[in-house]
């Protein structure tokens, strides 16, 4: 964390003002130094309060998805936190930390994307300060094979956090997008860097529309996307929802490792919504049409064709038919 952010910490967490000479300590600088990283602070949106003879008080933290504001919230192991105010696409970020050798579990998270990334080449709207983007560095024990499978993961933990937020129903549409109401309100990208037996690493992009509004989306898009927001006339603490998960997908995400993608499934199934619908699903193998059936255990969608032969898909994009 930055001085600035350990201050927040600070303040957020004693049960009385702190002086500026206890924060001086703390930091091992100079009262003056504390007080220009106050200043700093109030600029960003921080309401700190100086209290005469007793020191300063934090009365309001900013709608932040930054390391102060999220550390009140996380329960799991994925703590390192790069905040950024704006960025072309927090995919391209977390690629270059994990070059680096940035651990598991490190989280790019972005107010504002320039060039956000969707699945397909598809482009993800990224209005500023009002949803969640993020991309978290992976590296699992995994053939490259099975890597489609951690974004199965990651849209399950997705709908979980989703959710538990009141008046929220969330459902999954294969692969991995989740919808509210009919209407796509997050996605999941996953990209790797593999050799042919092993996986570097995998950056798992993950958008999420929380608190947007209608006119925050482009007119074609408003049709079919939404937002917790839109979807619920609430907003939500982004904080709290972002924290919940990164727990939630922590979890899965270990589970998976150590059990594959069965023991992830049950639950994946229970949010989808094309069980028992005809669908059509364009491939790079061409188009099959038919009810889905499930999925199989390697979370490849299971088409029963109207001559009664199932299909295994393992990639395409589906619509309803009819």
């Amino acid at each position: 964390m930055t001085p600035r952010e350990r201050i927040v910490a600070w303040l957020r967490t004693a049960g009385a003002p702190l002086s500026g000479e206890e924060l001086a300590r703390r930091l091992g600088c100079s009262r003056a130094a504390v007080w220009k990283q106050i200043g700093v602070l109030r600029g960003l949106g921080y309401r700190i309060e100086a209290r005469r003879a007793l020191g300063y008080a934090l009365a309001r933290v900013p709608d932040r998805l930054g390391p102060a504001e999220l550390e009140p919230h996380l329960t799991g192991r994925w703590r390192d936190v790069r905040w950024l105010a704006e960025t072309d696409s927090t995919q391209r970020v977390a690629r270059e930390l994990a070059r680096a050798g940035a651990p598991e579990g490190t989280v790019v998270i972005a107010e504002a994307q320039t060039a956000g990334r969707g699945r397909l080449g598809r482009t993800w709207h990224s209005p500023r300060g009002v949803n969640l983007y993020c991309s978290i560095v992976l590296r699992p024990a995994l053939p490259p094979a099975a890597v489609p499978q951690v974004a199965l993961v990651a849209g399950a933990a997705v709908a979980a956090a989703l959710a538990a937020t009141p008046g929220v129903e969330p459902r999954i549409k294969w692969p991995n997008d989740v919808l509210i109401d009919g209407r796509k309100v997050a996605g999941v990208l996953t990209e790797m860097e593999a050799e042919v037996e092993r996986v570097h690493h995998v950056i798992l992009g993950i958008g999420v529309n929380l608190n947007a509004s209608r006119s925050a989306f482009p007119p074609e898009l408003r049709e079919r996307a939404t937002s917790v927001l839109l979807a619920t006339g609430h907003r939500v603490d982004r904080a709290a929802v972002t924290a919940r998960l990164l727990a939630a997908l922590e979890a899965r995400y270990g589970r998976f490792l150590e059990g594959g993608f069965e023991v992830v499934r049950s639950e994946w199934e229970s949010y989808s919504c094309l069980t028992g619908t005809e669908v059509r699903v364009t491939s790079p193998d061409g188009e099959v049409a038919g009810r889905v059936a499930g999925l199989d255990a390697d979370g490849a969608l299971r088409l029963t064709r109207p001559d009664g032969t199932t299909a295994r898909i393992v990639a395409g994009e589906v619509t309803l038919r009819g």
